[in-house]
């Protein structure tokens, strides 16, 4: 049977074992052996990250075509209205390419969340919000592009879920097993020719 390892990442670390010297990696993490990262959550990105020693499954979680939906909690610079959050759902263009919408909305600031190291910068002078963003996508620093993108800015980025698996009350560093399962296989519509 696969292994699936829930692992919430501490910042600063990053989604791979092996790294240079200065670098902070999976390995300080104290995970069992022959586990590898499915997918990846940039360094400066908290929260859950999944590992599996089932390589089919690992490719599987990381494939964009089995679009496993992604929760994220993200602090921004400023108070955004309700255009920036119309535009968060809907297309942007970020240059190299178009998002597919997603969902996003306003939350209260998650009292449960554990304190980031090191802090994030404070302004008195500028107001922070949290959003929470809901993806079917997952490309390099998607999130945090797509809120510069409408204006505010990403202070702190933490993942809660992935498909079915949830974050839960693990705190930075900490992992456990999971039950794995396997996302639905991609649905190939096919044209049939009368």
């Amino acid at each position: 049977m696969s292994r699936v390892i829930l692992l919430n990442k501490p910042f600063g670390v990053m989604s791979q074992f092996t790294g240079e010297p200065h670098q902070r990696t999976l390995a300080e993490c104290g995970l069992p052996a022959g586990v590898y990262a499915a997918g990846r959550l940039d360094a400066d990105s908290e929260g859950l990250l999944l590992l599996t020693d089932d390589g089919a499954l690992q490719h599987q979680l990381a494939d964009p075509r089995y679009k496993q939906a992604k929760t994220y909690l993200v602090q921004v610079e400023r108070e955004p209205d309700d255009a920036a959050l119309a535009g968060l759902r809907g297309r942007l263009d970020l240059g190299d390419f178009v998002t597919m919408p997603c969902e996003a909305r306003r939350i209260d600031e998650p009292d449960w969340l554990w304190p980031r190291d090191p802090p994030v910068r404070f302004r008195k002078s500028v107001p922070t919000a949290w959003i929470e963003i809901r993806l079917r996508e997952g490309k390099n620093r998607q999130v945090r592009r797509m809120t510069a993108k409408v204006g505010f800015p990403t202070l702190r980025l933490v993942r809660v879920a992935i498909g079915p698996w949830q974050l839960g009350a693990l705190q930075p560093g900490e992992w456990r097993e999971a039950i794995a399962e396997p996302p639905a296989p991609a649905r190939r519509i096919v044209a049939r020719r009368r």
